[in-house]
């Protein structure tokens, strides 16, 4: 138990190992990031090239009802849905998600 007691010593007197995400020390993304997916209504088709392309299943069109949906937490980033869309109505930001208590699903309803 002795042997431990310099390394409590020097814990109690440095500082923390990790960064106090996202409170403190957000840092600008590394390059080549990609970050959260975005539609642009007014681009859109409604084509269902993206929700076809999307290996987890996070994009889902409905063109009866007008709607394109996204699930933020099945999504894996991969920038697919992107590439493919003709109309490039799909972009995505370089911002790290802010963490969340609650899984949102995004709702668009695209104009005719």
């Amino acid at each position: 138990m002795a042997w431990m007691l310099p390394t409590i010593i020097k814990n109690l007197f440095s500082r923390p190992a990790t960064r106090r995400y996202p409170y403190k020390d957000i840092r600008e993304p590394f390059l080549g990031y990609r970050g959260r997916i975005h539609l642009d209504p007014q681009k859109c088709d409604l084509s269902r090239d993206c929700a076809r392309v999307c290996p987890s299943g996070a994009i889902e069109v409905s063109p009866e009802d007008r709607q394109w949906t996204y699930h933020p937490f099945r999504c894996v980033y991969c920038g697919a849905c992107m590439q493919i869309c003709p109309q490039r109505a799909i972009t995505q930001d370089k911002f790290y998600a802010k963490p969340a208590t609650t899984k949102e699903i995004e709702t668009i309803n695209v104009p005719l």
